[in-house]
């Protein structure tokens, strides 16, 4: 590889969880054919994905997540016996809420009932009994599912970006596009200083996905909004240790979510969808105070013995598709182009989602079911869509 080298195999525009992972399966085909190109520093905190931890689950509302994520943990396996590194920890999960609530935990029970994952139901008592740290009327019910944990995903990020390039691939940050073009089937990168050509482009530019599509005269009904989560100083650290306590997901509106104590000295909180639309360009990092009211609310009715003082409030951004499925398809009117864009709850599937990539515009097609996913569904064609982002 020389320095002034122009014409690649394959690129891929974004280095968070999706690129750095499409990164890396690409250079298992193509070596130093592949070229990644990032506009921050590798392993900012603007876009999505670099926390210490992110909920894996098979604890799906549909069979077609249920099967991707299964594919999802076969293929995180891969990458940790490749890499010598862990990067998921089993702590079991728990997904609970209200038996009339907004989200019907029925057809999580179902869809794994389909695709032949194991799990338990639960009442109310059965979850005081394991967890006491939860204060649960006979109101609520719940679903633990032994498989479910942690996604350490600054560390897996850093692992497929490290992987890549010892298999050859450039990684290149403070690199923004300015312009993407296609002809005869190849495509040109312009970056402020240079122009890369490639035969297969990848997109993983999470908030940024619109700008790098609008090169192809694509705009999708997205919508980008700056969400938190917080740790915690609980009292009683030992209550909340991985071994004791799982990851969970309260399953009403507002939805809320958690972890027992990883990467800081206490468990992470944090509402879903709960925060407020922004430019990702131009915004900031200051925590949301009423985002933060409604958590502490829910922490003390539910599990109080979780609050404690705040240790750190982390800011990420979500990039929400009305209907909060996934995008995962290539272009309509370029094959060799393909997209992915996570919606809010995709790094469990980071690596298989970029192992999808690298299938799609190499082989032109991929194991996985992707029919939920397209790019040609209606609602993505709406110009102002009804937005649902509970799941």
């Amino acid at each position: 590889m020389t320095a002034d080298r122009r014409d690649y195999e394959a690129i891929v525009l974004g280095l968070g969880g999706i690129g750095s992972a499409t990164a890396y399966w690409l250079s298992k085909r193509f070596g130093s054919g592949v070229l990644g190109l990032e506009r921050f520093e590798l392993g900012h905190v603007r876009g999505e994905s670099q926390d210490h931890s992110r909920i894996i689950r098979l604890s799906y509302h549909a069979p077609e997540y249920v099967r991707l994520a299964q594919r999802a943990y076969q293929t995180w396996h891969e990458v940790e016996r490749d890499s010598g590194d862990r990067l998921i920890m089993k702590t079991g999960g728990l997904d609970l809420g209200p038996r009339d609530g907004a989200i019907d935990i029925a057809t999580y029970a179902q869809s794994m009932r389909i695709c032949g994952v194991p799990f338990e139901e639960l009442d109310a008592a059965e979850i005081r009994r394991r967890w006491p740290q939860w204060n649960i009327g006979d109101d609520i019910h719940g679903l633990f599912q032994a498989d479910s944990g942690i996604a350490m995903a600054a560390h897996a990020n850093a692992t497929h970006q490290r992987m890549a390039r010892e298999c050859g691939a450039e990684l290149r940050d403070w690199t923004p596009v300015i312009a993407i073009s296609e002809s005869g089937g190849e495509f040109q990168i312009r970056t402020e200083n240079d122009t890369y050509r490639t035969s297969r482009l990848c997109i993983a530019a999470g908030p940024w996905s619109n700008e790098a599509l609008a090169n192809f005269d694509l705009l999708l009904p997205l919508e980008v909004t700056k969400e938190q989560v917080t740790y915690f100083g609980a009292a009683d650290l030992d209550a909340f240790a991985p071994e004791r306590f799982p990851v969970w997901i309260w399953m009403d509106d507002p939805s809320f979510y958690g972890f027992p104590i990883f990467g800081e000295n206490g468990p992470k909180v944090a509402q879903d969808a709960g925060g407020k639309p922004v430019d990702p360009n131009t915004r900031g990092f200051e925590p949301d105070e009423s985002n933060s009211r409604r958590v502490h609310d829910f922490l003390a009715k539910y599990l109080p013995s979780a609050l404690g003082p705040p240790i750190l409030v982390k800011t990420c951004l979500y990039t929400l598709t009305p209907d909060r499925d996934f995008v995962v398809d290539r272009l309509p009117t370029q094959a060799s182009c393909a997209v992915a864009i996570g919606a809010g709850h995709a790094f469990k599937f980071a690596s298989v989602l970029g192992r999808i990539l690298s299938e799609l515009v190499t082989d032109g097609r991929t194991p996985s079911d992707l029919s939920l996913f397209s790019l040609d569904r209606p609602i993505l064609k709406e110009r102002d869509p009804a937005r649902h982002y509970m799941v």
